[in-house]
């Protein structure tokens, strides 16, 4: 208990303090006006109370990652607590609060956009492809998750539920954002909020009475708790698994759907580094209830790989499973229904985003206005079609890629605001340094994985010496021209 209590300390700590000296460093000007008052439009662009456009920022971002990713992470033992939290706060949410201001600073573009304007025309191309992908995989694992959730909660057959989610979804992305997104997202926010201080409130009771036990956070447990370490290695593994408790790319493509509705650059902090604080609270709230429930990561790992008598049936425990069996223990059964239906709140309410930011990358692609409902068909339509056919495909399969994907596009925009800094004269490390170690993770992750993860399964040495080379390389040539701006500003 000691450690989780620590870290919730050390999270909200790391938004009052560090938030404070990021959003400084940047600059915000309460006096500059936003795209949403220069560019109002009444669909995506378009002023909305800051409460509500933090409340959406956080569900955009919260998806199945803060949940499913940390309880997978926690399979790792408690080392998965230290890169929650410094992943959060020097990372993740430095990531997202850029992504976001930047975004504000150039009239709510998306990060094509952006990665264009800062590291060239090669660069945006390959953003172009990459980012498009990306959402659409998160879409459709954010169809295919909730379905799985909602058939296990009622019984109904899971294609009932990929319909209805899906109408939901269209819905979603081609009415304008407060219609839909900003009128029913603070109940599904209070849904959110029930689960993760419910099952918080639970474990923390259950340490107290002795009920239970919260593994601690120790010289001797900063090891690979992992049942298959040789496929499932620490450093990067770990780093893959649990990205949206940490730091995850995907953020970047929500961060400018809020710039476009920001009314004043100094709710920045709250909006984008504050919803990602909150994110890593809810990470660290599933990374430790799944290791207390199960007796330690030695519990969880052996009822993923054995399983556990469920019904008078052997069974693998799944994430899902995981989080359905807590709940109904912790709980009871009103409560768990409630808890259960804040866990699908997450993945809904990032895959309608998805698919809205995909609308809206796509339509910028190709400046196509998207203030007539019937431009908003002709781009939503093939993407929804695309998401359908996707949908046939295994979960796993699809979040493995999402996993990675995550990482990589991270990289790609810390290195982004990176070249925004060093442009500007300012001091780059608060970038340039999470952007070269996630360097170092997504090519180290590529030549050490698994095949069946995406990788090529090559000896560790060569993933390490290869990842560490290339991150070092990435930083040196920033440190380069940094000096070289400096010199010409001279």
């Amino acid at each position: 208990m000691i450690t989780f209590c620590l870290a919730v300390i050390a999270l909200v700590a790391g938004y009052l303090i560090y938030g404070k000296f990021v959003d400084r460093f940047f600059g915000a000007d309460p006096g500059r006006k936003t795209p949403a008052v220069t560019k109002a439009d009444g669909v995506d662009y378009k002023e909305m109370p800051t409460w509500k456009v933090f409340v959406i920022q956080f569900l955009n971002i919260a998806g199945l990652g803060p949940i499913f990713g940390a309880i997978m992470g926690a399979a790792y033992g408690p080392v998965a607590y230290l890169w929650i939290v410094l992943g959060c706060i020097f990372m993740g949410a430095v990531h997202d609060y850029f992504s976001g201001m930047l975004s504000l600073r150039n009239d709510g573009v998306n990060m094509p956009d952006l990665t264009g304007k800062y590291l060239g025309r090669g660069a945006k191309t390959f953003m172009n492809v990459f980012v498009p992908f990306l959402l659409l995989a998160v879409g459709v694992s954010f169809v295919t998750g909730p379905a799985d959730l909602m058939q296990s909660l009622t019984g109904w057959d899971k294609t009932w539920w990929l319909y209805i989610i899906f109408a939901y979804y269209i819905l979603a992305t081609l009415l304008p954002i407060d219609k839909i997104i900003g009128s029913i997202y603070p109940f599904m926010g209070a849904a959110l909020l029930f689960m993760a201080v419910g099952v918080g409130g639970a474990m923390l009771w259950g340490d107290i009475t002795g009920s239970l036990s919260m593994p601690e956070l120790t010289p001797d447990t900063i090891r690979n708790y992992h049942s298959d370490p040789q496929n499932n290695i620490l450093i990067p593994m770990l780093f893959i698994v649990i990205s949206c408790g940490a730091i995850s790319g995907f953020h970047s493509t929500q961060s400018p759907l809020m710039s476009r509705c920001l009314k004043n650059e100094k709710y920045g902090k709250p909006v984008f580094y504050g919803a990602m604080v909150a994110e890593g609270i809810v990470a660290m709230i599933w990374a430790s209830a799944a290791m207390a429930y199960f007796g330690g990561p030695e519990g969880l790992n052996d009822a993923a790989t054995n399983g556990i008598m469920i019904n008078g049936e052997l069974t693998k425990v799944t994430p899902a499973i995981a989080v359905d069996m807590i709940c109904k223990s912790w709980l009871g059964k009103v409560g768990a229904i409630i808890a259960v239906v804040g866990v699908v709140v997450c993945p809904i309410t990032s895959g309608d985003t998805a698919f809205r930011s995909m609308r809206l990358t796509i339509a910028d692609l190709f400046r196509y206005s998207q203030k007539k409902i019937s431009h908003r068909l002709v781009v939503s339509v093939p993407i929804f079609v695309a998401a359908y056919f996707f949908c046939m495909a295994d979960f796993s399969t699809v979040w493995n890629y999402v996993g990675i994907c995550n990482q990589i596009l991270a990289a790609l925009v810390l290195w982004t605001v990176t070249a925004y800094l060093v442009r500007s004269g300012k001091p780059h490390w608060m970038t340039s340094v999470p952007a070269s170690f996630l360097t170092f993770v997504c090519i180290s992750y590529f030549l050490m994985a698994p095949y069946k993860s995406g990788g090529l399964y090559l000896d560790p040495v060569i993933g390490y010496v290869s990842g560490g080379a290339a991150a070092l390389a990435a930083l040196v040539y920033c440190i380069f021209a940094a000096r070289k701006v400096k010199a010409g500003l001279r």
